[in-house]
């Protein structure tokens, strides 16, 4: 498979977990990892800045990934053949500001922490 084309399917599943997070004919559980994979894969801060070699990049390698394949197989199969179908049709990408708060928020907690830790 080309490259282009699995990068284009990724930000077209991304898309689509956001848009099924949102919908209510989708269970409990489904929108709950469908809206947290999403909103970290859109959210434009990391759990694990890239810029920290090799642990940088192996959230978006692992959560992610894992997230999608948990959501994708907790969504019922012909409802995310529609949300796929959608998310193709979306030009724009959307951003997770809230899921950039609440990671900004964990690493504000861990700043406050070490410091504590280190000038006590």
């Amino acid at each position: 498979m080309n490259i282009k084309i699995w990068a284009r399917n990724l930000k077209r599943d991304v898309m689509a977990l956001w848009l099924a997070a949102r919908d209510p004919r989708i269970p409990p559980l489904a929108k709950i990892v469908a809206g947290a994979t999403a909103a970290y894969a859109l959210s434009p801060i990391d759990l694990i800045p890239d810029f920290i070699p090799v642990l940088g990049y192996l959230d978006d390698l692992i959560l992610i990934p894992a997230g999608m394949w948990l959501a994708v197989r907790l969504i019922p199969p012909p409802l995310m053949a529609e949300f796929r179908l959608l998310a193709s049709e979306r030009l724009e990408r959307p951003v997770s500001l809230w899921a950039a708060v609440v990671v900004l928020l964990v690493w504000i907690a861990l700043s406050v922490l070490l410091a504590r830790h280190f000038f006590n």
